[in-house]
Order: C-alpha cells, then structure tokens, then sequence
C-alpha cells in the first residue's frame, strides 16, 4: 500500500511531552462497532468482560543511549550509539551517530576504563558492537546510559529524573528494552487489582521493543519497508492460559501493539497461541489476518508510523483515520506519555 494512505495532520501541541498523574487518570478513546465513547482509563474493569484475558508486555527499558569516543590513531572523535537489538551478553546491535566515522576495529571508549569494539558497520547508520565483558557492559549502562526517550519528547524538552520512573511500567521486570512498551504505562497497582477482582485475567509476555519502533518509514510503498527484529518470549504456561481462556469464550485484550505483534507472531493458523522464543519482524499492515488477538489497547500514534499501519489493519483503515480525527478534535493526547484507545477488531 502507499504509505501516504497512512498520513494525517497532527498539531505539535497534542504531543504528550509528560504522562497523566496518576497514570491511570488518562482519557480512553474506546472504539466498538460504529460507536466512538470518551471515557477514562481506570473505568477498563466495567469496560471489559469477566473471564477476558489481558496480556502485557513485561519487558523493562535499560538505559541504552550511550555517549563515547571512538579513538583511532590517537585521535577522538564523539559518537552516540543507541543499541537496539540484544545478540548475546556483550554484542548489540546499534544505531550509531555518526555512523559514517565508524569501522570495524574502532575502540569506543566510555570514561577512563570502560570500552567497547565496533564489529561490523551495516546500512542506515546500524553497527554491530560488542563490550569488554558482561560486567564491563553493565558498567556502562549503569555510569554512562541515558533513558532512551523516543525523539519526539527529546526535541522539545530534555530528559530528567522523572523519567526514569514515568518512561516504565508498574509491571516490567525483564531488562532488555530500549522502548517502553507504552500502552502499559497506563496501569497503576490499584487499576491491575481492580481487573483481578473483575474477573478479569491477566498474563505476562515479553518483547524487548527496540529503537526500530522510532524509525520513520522512508519508503513509499509499505512493501519496501524492513522492520528491525526483537526478541520475544512466551512461556509454556501462558501459552496455555490465554488458550484456555479463549475455549471458554473470553476475549484476547493485547495491552500494546507489542504484546499484539508477539501473539500475532506466535499464533498458529487456528488462533492457538504456542510458545516462542525468538526474534519476530512481524509487519502488520491493512489485509492481514489477525489470529490471536480480539481486542487492542494502544496509545495513539504517528502519522505513517508502522504503528498506526498496525491500528488500519486492526480497526479497517477508514475506520482509523475516523477514530484518529476524533481524538485530535477531541484533545486526546498522542505518543508515548500520551491518552489511551481501547479497540474491537474489524469484523
């Protein structure tokens, strides 16, 4: 399809550049049939039915904006590598600035003792990377990474302490992204224990989203855009649950378009969720069959994002363009601090 299909105008100033206080104070744009209802997220329990399942995404973002030197001959020059994708316990994948002063051999020196090797360069300013030793990688997050805020909130403001805390949710535990899976930012402690005693389940996925979710879709056509992979993990366990919870008539609620890829990606031909563990670069576009999932709650999205082509396949694409133009009339909040939607997938 033509990525301009996807476009919209959005005014700077509906971009979140904080989230709501308390999270869970957020407005919920909620889409169902031909309806459209303006309600606020800490009503999800009367929303949602007993005995539908939620599935999070609980991956934890890492500091994973690094700032060093590349030394070579004696001579330093100041790069910025974002990592993104996890090879093993000392090699990344990263995108670097500026790329085009790396090679492979180049030591990356973080402070006095701490370094790292560039492997590999590949295209769109991508390199391979690998540091000192595990502790030595764990060092350098830990003295020199940043929060890695998507650049649309970086460009207008700087990042600061609250962010450590506001860019990752209640739930996240498994370090490894250097994306916040939004949609999740969300929920409160209060709210989580509002749906349990609703009725309501709730199982645990992990994607480590990766800087690729930032990354504008050049291309004009989406059949030449590549998506980055990620790495996700599905247990036996919650394979099982969210099956079971199907057979027995309860809906399939995705909380984010992460935990959706994810159970898109590990979903078989008959719907049944089967346990993963391996990278997806799953690409979601109008036309796709969704499988797994009944329900999508997202937050909302740029303007020919791979994520809003993800919200026109869910929700049909006339359909988002509609839902979209009445969250902007309406004063919703967009991006990652932003407003959250509650969608029912297209018949």
């Amino acid at each position: 399809m033509r990525v301009d299909a996807f476009d919209f105008d959005l005014p700077t100033e509906r971009i979140a550049l904080r989230p709501a206080q308390p999270r869970d104070s957020a407005k919920l744009l909620v889409a169902r049939g031909t309806g459209i209802d303006d309600r606020m997220v800490r009503e999800l329990p009367r929303l949602l039915r007993r005995g539908d399942m939620m599935v999070f995404n609980d991956t934890r973002v890492i500091p994973a904006r690094l700032r060093g030197e590349r030394v070579r001959d004696g001579q330093a020059v100041r790069v910025e590598l974002l990592l993104h994708l996890r090879i093993d316990e000392i090699t990344w994948a990263a995108f670097a600035r500026p790329a085009k002063r790396l090679r492979a051999g180049d030591r990356i020196r973080f402070g006095d003792n701490l370094g790292a090797t560039i492997l590999e360069r590949r295209d769109a300013g991508e390199v391979l990377v690998a540091f000192d030793d595990p502790k030595a990688f764990e060092d350098v997050l830990r003295e020199h990474g940043e929060m890695p805020l998507p650049p649309y909130i970086v460009a207008q403001r700087a990042t600061d302490e609250r962010d450590l805390q506001d860019y990752q949710t209640v739930f996240g535990h498994r370090p490894g992204a250097v994306a916040a899976p939004t949609a999740g930012l969300h929920f409160t402690p209060a709210l989580l224990a509002a749906l349990k005693d609703a009725g309501i389940d709730s199982r645990f996925i992990t994607l480590h989203v990766g800087a690729g979710t930032f990354l504008p879709v050049k291309a004009d056509d989406t059949d030449a855009h590549k998506m980055h992979a990620e790495r996700g993990e599905i247990s036996f366990e919650v394979a099982d649950a969210i099956n079971a919870a199907r057979a027995r008539g309860g809906r399939v609620v995705a909380i984010g378009t992460t935990a959706l890829r994810l159970l898109e990606s590990a979903a078989d031909e008959t719907g049944a969720v089967r346990p993963y563990a391996a990278a997806t670069d799953i690409f979601i576009t109008p036309g796709y069959r969704f499988r797994a999932v009944d329900l999508l709650w997202t937050n909302f999205h740029l303007p020919r994002s791979t994520l809003f082509m993800l919200v026109a396949a869910f929700v049909g694409l006339e359909r988002a363009h509609e839902i979209y133009a009445r969250a902007i009339g309406a004063g919703y909040r967009f991006y990652s601090y932003g407003d959250a939607s509650l969608l029912e997938r297209a018949a």
